[in-house]
């Protein structure tokens, strides 16, 4: 009887706010209609967009409000809304989300007010009647779970009328994929820039510096064969230093290690020499599994790297958890750590880089970083395995 008390209590609270919002609808509608009345006027014209952007933080509050009631979450698709009265005008008016908001509130002015009504009188009966049948009898309680499909009800319509259509949220993808594409091209060339950079100023330095040394021992090769031993050292000791940054560069571009050992030995690997103490754990990642694509192995292995480098160098914490699980659709790479907090992606390009890197793979990151810690970096990559 308790449990069934607490989810009409909160079926309650869903359409009260339900009705808090109706409210707010009406008296927004109201507001629109004046300013409608008076943009034919010639008066109310430049009220107009900013009403219509207030009709959408409305409808936004009962996504989020139907969101947190059902557990799924109500997709939003706008148009961008432009610079200047008339392409503002042009582009909230014939935004089809404007529309569906509009009938959304005026629906709801209706059925929102109606499930409150109805769900009121059902207190006093259902705590007499289930209080007896439930609470006395032990038998299943029968009129106060009706609050809860009351508002059940109220969330499935708001659903149908807040979904955007096929062809806006075909939009919407098609705008959010021409934007991680730009990022990736963008990510692409500042990666061909920082290979151009560490050549020129690495192994080609060394390069240089060698072929001199060369020069010098076939000039001292006839007349000083003591300083053609000491000039061999030192080209020695440059062709060393030279292929070590020849290897820089090539795991830069793609860690060897990656192919030789995996992702889940590369991950080891690098959180070995991270300089925390940091534990691995893999979830249906072993060999015999399969491997996921080397392009979605890279992007979690740079991720891995960036998000332990940033524990390493800001959170304060010795020790942090890398898990790396198998997903049905993917590949998800999780980066947690026990510092102080308060990441933001703001302050460096690193958390930017590896929304970036994840975004070309159609991927998403989550970061989760409240002050006083801990900071989670969740990366997930799609993928067929």
């Amino acid at each position: 009887m308790r449990e069934t008390i607490g989810r009409a209590a909160s079926a309650t609270g869903h359409l009260a706010a339900t009705v808090t919002l109706v409210l707010g609808a009406q008296f927004l509608g109201g507001v629109l209609l004046i300013v409608v009345l008076g943009s034919f006027a010639g008066f109310g014209l430049w009220l107009l967009p900013e009403t219509v952007l207030l009709v959408r933080r409305v409808a936004g509050a009962k996504r989020i409000q139907t969101a947190a009631w059902t557990g799924r979450r109500i997709p939003e698709a706008y148009r961008p809304v432009p610079a200047g009265l008339r392409e503002r005008l042009r582009g909230v008016l014939g935004d089809p989300g404007t529309r569906r908001d509009l009938r959304w509130m005026a629906a709801h002015s209706g059925y929102g007010t109606l499930l409150f009504v109805l769900a009121v009188p059902l207190w006093p009966l259902g705590l007499a009647v289930d209080g007896v049948w439930s609470g006395v009898l032990r038998r299943r309680a029968v009129v106060l779970p009706l609050i809860g499909r009351l508002a059940d009800l109220d969330a499935r319509w708001s659903q149908a009328l807040l979904r955007p259509s096929p062809e806006a949220l075909l939009t919407a993808r098609v705008e959010e994929l021409a934007e991680t594409r730009a990022d990736a091209i963008a990510a692409h060339g500042a990666e061909l820039r920082r290979i151009e950079r560490d050549l020129h100023d690495g192994v080609q330095a060394r390069l240089v510096s060698l072929s001199l040394r060369i020069g010098l021992v076939k000039r001292a090769y006839e007349h000083d064969p003591t300083a053609v031993r000491a000039f061999l050292d030192e080209a020695h000791v440059h062709v060393e230093e030279a292929l070590a940054e020849l290897r820089h560069v090539v795991r830069g571009i793609h860690p060897p290690i990656l192919t030789d050992r995996g992702l889940v030995g590369a991950v080891r690997a690098l959180a070995a020499s991270s300089g925390l103490d940091v534990t691995v754990r893999a979830d249906g990642l072993a060999e015999t599994d399969g491997r996921a694509p080397a392009a979605v192995e890279a992007a979690a292995y740079f991720a891995v790297a960036e998000a332990l480098t940033n524990a390493a160098r800001h959170s304060g914490s010795e020790r942090a958890t890398v898990r790396l699980e198998r997903l049905r659709t993917g590949l998800r790479a999780v980066v947690e750590d026990e510092g102080r907090g308060g990441a933001d992606e703001a302050g460096g390009t690193g958390l930017l880089g590896i929304r970036r890197r994840a975004a070309a793979l159609d991927g998403t990151v989550a970061v989760t970083s409240p002050p006083g810690g801990p900071t989670t970096v969740v990366v997930e990559l799609p993928c067929v395995w």
